[in-house]
């Protein structure tokens, strides 16, 4: 058995939730917020045996899709009137960690 930590953009948490409840993954949803941009983000939380791995990859992937933003940089001690500095960044998408399960329990 395996254990998948997905982290995914709150746009695309409802995608993910709804596609793999539909395909018999039992989920738990967590809110968490990334420490870059401080935006939202659901953690899923999902114990998959290991026959089932790629198939919940897979929907992960297809539904966590990246997008582009442009967020300010902002340099201490430096002011501008023109505003702050834009930088362009990939966001979304998904991070996934799998860890091996060394003991399951059922209450």
């Amino acid at each position: 058995m395996k254990l998948l930590l997905a982290i995914v953009n709150n746009d695309d948490a409802h995608f993910v939730n709804t596609s793999l409840t539909s395909e018999g993954f039992h989920i738990t949803k967590i809110s968490s917020t990334g420490g870059f941009l401080m935006n939202g983000n659901s953690t899923f939380i999902l114990g998959v045996e290991e026959k089932d791995v790629d198939r919940a990859l897979e929907i992960i992937k297809t539904r966590s899709k990246k997008r582009e933003m442009n967020v300010p940089i902002s340099v201490p001690g430096n002011v501008s009137i023109f505003g702050a500095s834009q930088a362009h960044v990939s966001v979304g998408g998904a991070t996934v960690f799998i860890v091996d399960v060394e003991k399951y329990l059922r209450f």
